[in-house]
């Protein structure tokens, strides 16, 4: 059986680019907690805070329950669910997850391959994150499943992963003369830019292309803030910022705070600027509630 095929085809509702995460999240952080306790259970009321976290922190913008992926994904063939009265998930309300005492896992054959193949965990992951989230938020994702990919091979088949266009960074940072598109830092360490980074729009595991007008050049901090839903982008090519954004330093008032209302730097002239479509995905999927207003 192909795990990392099956993994990668995880049934999903789709409708237009929306996201729909869930149960990318709970398979990350089954592999997180087998890794953990290879036989352990993650009973549904002891869990579903954590959950409700990474869904609020990796999901989608509008509310959501983990009761959804925790019944769902038995489907996938990678997941098991069981109540106090026997094997079989008792539905994906939350309250009967709860009161049944529902207690999920990843699927015998697979702990079974696990076992045998230690090294196809930190594959599987590696899917999960490349084909769900960008690469910004990798390293904070695992943190928070708790998983720990030095411990394993992890690099995924090229087969199971679709390749990003290598000149992506150099087509978007000279695009944008070197130089961060919200904030204007411009570093370079002798003739390379440093601490600047090309970033998708619309993310690249969301259909986004490989374009320049689906990129953005930006400093390090404000990519990840931008891929976390805190900066984005608003008609006339002005910077937004979440409302829910709190920062009391004068660091983060000049950093984010400042920034909202402001026109984008770049790109050069000749050089076609965000497109709209990309724009609007992502105020729609990944910008987090409504932007602050201008004074």
């Amino acid at each position: 059986m192909d795990w990392l095929e099956r993994v990668a085809k995880l049934r999903r509702w789709t409708n237009n680019g929306v996201r729909a995460p869930h149960k990318p999240l709970l398979l990350l952080y089954a592999l997180g907690s087998y890794q953990r306790d290879a036989d352990g259970e993650l009973r549904y009321s002891a869990v579903e805070e954590e959950l409700k976290r990474l869904l609020a922190d990796y999901g989608p913008s509008n509310p959501t329950t983990p009761g959804y992926p925790f019944h769902h994904m038995i489907s996938d063939g990678v997941w098991e669910v069981r109540t106090d009265h026997g094997p079989g998930s008792p539905g994906s309300g939350v309250g009967v997850l709860r009161a049944s005492g529902a207690t999920g896992r990843l699927a015998a054959e697979l702990r079974l391959a696990l076992g045998e193949e230690p090294a196809l965990l930190g594959r599987m992951a590696r899917v999960l994150l490349d084909a769900h989230f960008p690469s910004s938020l990798h390293a904070d994702l695992c943190e928070a499943v708790g998983l720990d990919l030095e411990q394993t091979e992890a690099t995924a088949t090229a087969a199971a992963r679709r390749q990003r266009d290598r000149r992506m960074r150099d087509l978007i940072l000279t695009a944008y003369e070197f130089q961060c598109a919200f904030c204007g830092y411009d570093g370079a360490l002798g003739a390379s830019a440093v601490g600047l980074e090309a970033a998708h729009v619309r993310w690249w595991s969301y259909d986004g292309p490989d374009d320049v007008d689906n990129g953005l050049c930006l400093c390090s901090l404000h990519h990840k803030l931008f891929d976390k839903g805190v900066l984005g982008l608003g008609e006339g090519r002005r910077i937004l910022v979440s409302q829910r954004f709190v920062g009391r330093s004068e660091a983060s008032r000049q950093q984010v705070l400042a920034l909202a209302g402001r026109p984008v730097i770049g790109p050069q002239p000749g050089v076609p600027p965000v497109a709209d479509r990309h724009r609007e995905w992502h105020a729609r999927e990944v910008f987090r509630g409504a932007p602050r207003q201008v004074a």
